[in-house]
């Protein structure tokens, strides 16, 4: 089980929690192309409760000539402890272990793919968490997909984000989702397209807090238009 940020936790500077090892270290499971050899990279961030191997699950309906798919676990399963609505500070350090651990597959995958030829892709708590990453990162994304997930934190401010440079981004969510309200995958879809990114977001009534076929052709769709 995860624990809760204490508050010595939450007035620890920035470089304090990133020096917080927490899901770092834990596995990141590894299918399609090698590195070495691969034209484009998803990286897949697993949702609360979930593990790497579920949501290369994906991979199966996602099959690109060329991909390679890394997905990182998180520690107890859950990258961060409290709703993605909560203020960042009630999130950490879980919240900053987790960019990092994103940030270091990244970087990885640099030596060997372009950024413009890389994705990142979430459902649910890894929806939210590939969105504030890349929004945080900045530069063009091969591209960028949220499938039931918004930007983290209470309130939604420009100014801790970079730009986009165009970067394609697909969010697919239900009107009616109890984890995602659809008030915020707007203001996020907005505050996306304010970094100067190509975002296409789609509710669909009455669905449940899960993937639907439609969402999985827009993925497939950016894939194909994106990795050329």
């Amino acid at each position: 089980m995860v624990g809760i940020a204490s508050a010595g936790d939450r007035t620890r500077s920035e470089s304090d929690l990133k020096m917080t090892v927490i899901h770092e270290n834990q596995a990141v499971v590894q299918t399609g192309k090698a590195l070495t050899e691969a034209r484009a990279v998803m990286i897949l961030l697993h949702g609360r409760g979930d593990t790497s191997q579920g949501i290369m699950g994906l991979t199966e309906q996602l099959e690109h000539p060329g991909f390679a798919f890394l997905a990182p676990q998180a520690a107890s399963n859950t990258w961060y402890p409290y709703r993605f609505l909560e203020p960042t500070e009630r999130n950490e350090p879980y919240l900053s272990s987790a960019l990092q651990t994103i940030l270091n597959i990244l970087e990885k995958t640099l030596e060997s793919v372009p950024l413009e030829r890389t994705f990142i892709l979430g459902f649910s708590q890894g929806a939210c968490l590939a969105l504030e990453f890349a929004a945080r990162h900045g530069g063009k994304f091969g591209g960028l997909i949220a499938f039931s997930g918004g930007l983290i934190g209470e309130s939604l401010e420009l100014s801790k984000y970079k730009n986009l440079e165009q970067s394609p981004v697909f969010i697919g969510c239900s009107d009616v989702d109890s984890h995602i309200p659809k008030t915020r995958v707007e203001a996020s879809a907005v505050m996306l397209e304010q970094l100067n990114a190509n975002v296409t977001w789609r509710l669909y009534p009455n669905f449940g807090h899960t993937i639907n076929q439609d969402e999985l052709e827009m993925a497939k769709g950016l894939m194909q238009t994106s990795s050329l």
